[in-house]
């Protein structure tokens, strides 16, 4: 079953999990950087975002080292990348503290990007899914790796509106890049 559009426009919470990161030792959690297949599949998760028309009109980021790469490596593969807010916040959040930076996002935001971290992105995503098309939401349950995108489409005067189930989970794709 597909759940019933609510009012308002179209929006778009596109939800990307950071690449794979490495762990070198000495290195604060916070401050790890990518590893090499990171380095790989970011830039194929920004690929995968232009070629299925999920850019963003503006991007929300954890500051965590390995996501602000991936951000960086991601837009870099688009002819202009949208703002990116870099918030504190999404560091090891939950679902609370996510769906409180998703909804400062401004009105006039249709499609609008997070960056950040499991189990907080993939508890959200299932939080406000309430429907998926084809087995997205089963292979989500399964496993959201680095890299994921999960896009979820909803209708909303506002971004506040956006309520546990009241998104359509549209597409969940792992991009990967080719070994170099």
């Amino acid at each position: 079953m597909i759940a019933r559009p609510g009012s308002g426009p179209l929006r778009r919470l596109v939800v990307l999990r950071h690449a794979k990161s490495a762990r070198p030792e000495g290195v604060a959690d916070h401050d790890r950087p990518l590893a090499r297949r990171g380095l790989r599949d970011a830039p194929a998760a920004g690929r995968a975002l232009a070629e299925h028309d999920w850019l963003p009109d503006l991007a929300l980021c954890s500051t965590a080292v390995r996501a602000r790469q991936t951000w960086e490596l991601a837009s870099g593969q688009w002819g202009t990348p949208p703002p990116v807010r870099h918030d504190p916040r999404l560091y090891a959040a939950g679902v609370p503290e996510l769906l409180d930076v998703v909804r400062e996002a401004p009105g006039d935001v249709e499609t609008l990007l997070l960056v950040g971290h499991n189990p907080g992105l993939e508890d959200l995503v299932d939080t406000l899914a309430g429907d998926a098309l084809d087995d997205a939401l089963d292979r989500l349950r399964a496993k959201y790796p680095t890299s994921a995108v999960a896009v979820l489409d909803w209708h909303g005067t506002t971004w506040r509106a956006l309520a546990p189930g009241a998104a359509l989970l549209t597409a969940m794709t792992v991009p990967r890049g080719g070994r170099k």
